[in-house]
């Protein structure tokens, strides 16, 4: 069997021109990790807003707010509000500074610095418990569709690197 390569001579600046376009444009990638941040905001608030769920979608363990008609993760709203993302020339990172988070994702148990232990208003009644265990709630994370949607989001930015214009 003989295996035959040709190349056409037409076209070939379009090609260069573009290939520098995508070099230039590898060289900062802000634009696309901003755009990536974004996306991955977007879907982290829609955990607190809409599914109440871990980003491989498992729901969230049931919380005093459930039982009381609110949603759990949402009491004032500042946990959710607080996601933000930082993009550089080579990645970005989503988080939130809100310290009790880390609490919330990955779960734990809090106890009393005290012998009187911890005292906590739950509705109209006070407790007092010598600790409280508060279980994983993860809402930071990569789900399914957050992974499609970066691919997405590089696919349309290479696909604007090879579009048509544009400087050498």
């Amino acid at each position: 069997m003989r295996l035959t390569v040709e190349t056409q001579q037409r076209g070939k600046d379009a090609y260069l021109r573009a290939l520098r376009r995508v070099a230039r444009r590898a060289g900062d990638l802000s634009p696309l990790m901003d755009s990536i941040g974004m996306g991955l905001e977007a879907s982290v608030r829609e955990r607190f807003a809409e599914t109440s769920t871990a980003p491989d979608a498992t729901r969230w363990d049931p919380s005093i707010a459930d039982a009381e008609g609110r949603k759990t993760l949402v009491d004032s709203g500042n946990l959710a509000d607080s996601i933000t993302h930082a993009a550089t020339r080579d990645s970005v990172v989503v988080g939130t500074n809100v310290l009790y988070a880390a609490i919330h994702q990955l779960g734990g148990t809090i106890e009393g610095k005290t012998s009187r232990g911890l005292r906590f208003q739950i509705g109209e009644r006070w407790a007092n418990v010598a600790s409280v265990t508060i279980p994983a709630r993860p809402f930071m994370g990569l789900s399914d569709d957050d992974e499609s949607m970066i691919l997405a989001e590089a696919t349309d930015w290479l696909e604007g690197a090879f579009a048509a214009g544009g400087a050498a």
